[in-house]
């Protein structure tokens, strides 16, 4: 099994709007995709530097490394550019794949 998170920054002003739009459009089109077998959203605790914003880190499960690839190629553009039409000033994202050893 894989995760691939993807950790967001987004500002106060806008971070209820954001969240209802993540748990209402954005992961549901992620994991429409068919690729992902299970996604968690978790709000980062104590370690805000910025109180202007806060960081959730959105997790998408796979069940190998090129489900992901597939995912990044064929669907993560459109759906990072959506997101970046939406929020760009907003927020700040970065991505990590990982790999499940236990």
């Amino acid at each position: 099994m894989v995760l691939y998170n993807v950790t967001v920054g987004i500002d106060i002003t806008v971070e209820q709007e954001w969240l209802i739009w993540m748990k209402e459009e954005h992961i549901p089109e992620v994991m429409g995709t068919g690729l992902f077998v299970e996604s968690k959203m978790y709000k980062v605790l104590g370690q805000n530097e910025d109180p202007q914003t806060n960081s959730y880190s959105i997790q998408y499960f796979a069940k190998n490394v090129g489900i992901v690839d597939e995912y990044l190629s064929k669907h993560a553009p459109g759906l990072i550019q959506k997101h970046q039409d939406r929020y760009g000033k907003h927020h700040v994202a970065f991505r990590t794949l990982l790999e499940e050893v236990i």
